[in-house]
């Protein structure tokens, strides 16, 4: 093999296994009837964790372009999920909030996207898990730090 073969293999199947995951939330979110879209569920997943937030943050979070997540942005208001208001810090920039639809919503959602997570842990293992997440761990500091 060639120098530094092994690792572009390794980046190819981390990219594989976010496809595949990114197809089993859609398929369980279309099963649901969810009318939602992954990205979509990323928005909302972040908001989740933090709201209050600018679109350049949410942006940065989901890995998404301005103009991308501004389309999610505007889809998410139309069904009522998010809303987003001036900063009163920078009148330049909206900051991203769930609205009670979309905090119902997650309260709806999230049981059954745990249902994913809980099969999947269960097939591959917690100690399999925990292994790949320290290895996973050392690749993202390395490749930080190149």
């Amino acid at each position: 093999m060639e120098e530094g073969e092994e690792f572009r293999e390794l980046m190819l199947e981390v990219f594989r296994t976010r496809m595949a995951f990114r197809r089993a939330m859609q398929r369980t979110l279309r099963k649901n009837h969810a009318g939602i879209t992954f990205e979509m569920l990323q928005v909302l997943c972040s908001l989740w964790y933090e709201q209050g937030i600018t679109q350049q943050v949410l942006s940065e979070r989901i890995a998404k372009d301005k103009a991308c997540l501004t389309n999610l942005m505007n889809n998410l208001e139309k069904k009522g999920y998010v809303c987003r208001k001036e900063d009163p810090t920078d009148r330049r920039n909206k900051l991203v909030f769930l609205t009670p639809k979309g905090e119902k919503f997650k309260e709806d959602i999230r049981p059954i996207l745990g249902q994913v997570y809980e099969k999947a842990e269960h097939i591959i293992g917690k100690e399999s898990i925990q292994t790949m997440l320290s290895e996973l761990r050392t690749v993202y500091n390395v490749l930080e730090n190149v």
